[in-house]
């Protein structure tokens, strides 16, 4: 070998390997099923709601309004307990009670047909009649509280009574937004009776301060309207991601079944590829050893002379078609253990341009039949790699088959060994052959992959070769590229990373080190 200083870059990338797109598409029907059904329920029940259509979400934000209601179920007694006792003073005690009673027994009776909605199942009725049956119970509390504002206190010497009713009409609008926004006719059927019939009672009088509470009790019924509103916006808003939310859950569910089908599929498919090349190696292998011996025995005239020319070509051609077979079939289950992960390495130190000369020497007879010129350049005194010597041979000897495979007669394959820039080893092996088309070098990476111009050769392969190198440089944690233009050849170069280079140790001065170890010499 000719020594040569040339390095390469190991940095650069692998080539791209094709992906294997699926056989089929796995759909879970059943979970599609389900989803379709679904949605043509719900549509169903929109169409079917009174011919109007439903506003999004409108049956979550009626449950909303029934579970603040019932959240408030006690609340509002003590409020309405409260307002009596205060109003005792210039209503009197009968009267107080008799509205306490009244009031109380409207909300109540609110509750109650809100526990009814939210134990009843939306099947059994539409979400209309459930909206009619609120609005006559909203309506008791809104006359309940205009007996509040209806009695004037015509003995009152001050405004004391005015204003302890218009700080309880400004705290049920309050209320009543906070608790009735899901059902936004629930604040205006409950609010406006009080709040309008109180505001025209300060406004008769012309009292400045008076219309001033009057205009500040429609003003706040207008803004309170208007949270309510922007309430039920954010809780539409906080549903809409909800549901977004559910449907990403599904749709992950359903990913993951479907992941879950593909991987069983996935395993079947391997068990029976490894059932399928186990019988072929015993099926195949024994008769095949029986034929190549048999015709060897003929080829070479063992037991006696064959008289006739034709039948000796026949037996050459039945030894070298059975070679070929044979070598089919062990690169096949070389690869199939590869891909399974049952094709171990032994690691052991390996000189790289001496499984490079070897291979050299094998193939040498078969370049000069062709008149190919072999040029090798190597780098000396490169130390060993920590790798699977037969491994390796096979690496080269794939590659320097397909590269007399393509070369034409009087070409040259260039063979260089050496360094690379990061400390690593490199094999490069370029031919002068027709080249390989861009957009073809993944497809002739991958299994049984084939380029045009190998189609049209007459030393058709299996397609294995290549994809067989790139797995084992994986397995050595080792890059294989690929690069080919059309006219210029291919180069293939196999890359072995830095961590698989034996460092070498420099000479150990025995003197020094007996004198280190207390040793005289």
């Amino acid at each position: 070998m000719k020594p040569s200083t040339s390095t390469i870059d190991d940095d650069r990338p692998a080539a791209t390997t094709v992906d294997k797109a699926p056989d089929k598409t796995i759909v879970d029907r059943s979970k599609r099923r389900s989803a379709a059904a679904a949605a043509v329920r719900k549509q169903r029940e929109r169409l079917a709601s009174n011919g109007r259509r439903a506003t999004p979400y409108e049956a979550e934000l009626v449950e909303n309004f029934a579970r603040n209601h019932l959240n408030a179920a006690y609340a509002m007694p003590l409020f309405v307990l409260t307002v009596a006792l205060v109003t005792a003073r210039w209503n009197g005690l009968q009267l107080a009670v008799l509205w306490f009673a009244v009031t109380t027994l409207s909300y109540l009776l609110l509750t109650h047909v809100c526990r009814r909605f939210l134990a009843a199942s939306r099947e059994n009725g539409s979400l209309a009649e459930w909206r009619r049956l609120f609005m006559p119970v909203q309506a008791l509390l809104a006359i309940a509280w205009s007996l509040l504002v209806l009695y004037d206190c015509r003995e009152c010497d001050d405004s004391s009574y005015a204003i302890v009713q218009f700080s309880s009409i400004l705290v049920v609008q309050a209320v009543t937004t906070m608790l009735s926004y899901g059902l936004r006719s629930g604040v205006l059927v409950v609010c406006i009776p009080p709040t309008f019939l109180l505001a025209g009672r300060f406004m008769f009088p012309f009292d400045p301060a008076t219309m001033i509470m009057a205009v500040i009790l429609v003003g706040s019924l207008v803004f309170f309207y208007m949270i309510a509103d922007r309430f039920k916006l954010s809780m539409t808003a906080l549903l809409s991601q909800r549901a977004e939310n559910e449907a990403l859950i599904g749709e992950l569910e359903t990913a993951r079944s479907i992941s879950e089908e593909a991987r069983r599929r996935a395993e079947d498919a391997n068990l029976a590829k490894s059932r399928f090349l186990a019988t072929m190696s015993h099926e195949l292998r024994t008769p095949l050893n029986a034929i190549l011996g048999f015709s060897e025995v003929i080829k070479d005239e063992v037991l006696g002379p064959v008289n006739n020319e034709t039948y000796k070509d026949y037996v050459k051609d039945i030894h070298a078609s059975g070679e070929h077979l044979l070598h089919v079939i062990n690169e096949i289950l070389d690869l199939s253990r590869i891909e399974a992960g049952r094709h171990e390495i032994k690691v052991e130190p390996v000189d790289l341009p001496g499984v490079v000369d070897e291979a050299l020497h094998m193939i040498q007879l078969k370049a000069k039949n062709k008149d190919i010129e072999l040029v090798v350049h190597a780098e000396k005194n490169l130390p060993k790699i920590l790798a699977d010597e037969r491994a390796v041979r096979q690496i080269v000897l794939n590659l320097l088959s397909n590269a007399l495979k393509f070369t034409p007669s009087c070409g040259t394959i260039t063979v260089r060994v050496g360094w690379t820039r990061g400390g690593g080893q490199y094999l490069s092996i370029r031919d002068t052959g027709p080249g390989i088309p861009e957009d073809e070098i993944p497809v002739v990476l991958s299994s049984f992959g084939q380029g045009s111009i190998a189609i049209k050769s007459a030393e058709q392969g299996t397609g294995l070769g290549l994809p067989i190198v790139q797995a084992l440089m994986h397995m050595h944690d080792g890059k294989f590229d690929l690069k080919s233009k059309l006219r210029e050849g291919t180069e293939a170069i196999a890359v072995f990373p830095r961590s698989r280079v034996l460092e070498v140790m420099p000479p150990v001065d025995d003197d020094r080190a007996a004198t280190k170890a207390g040793i005289s010499a």
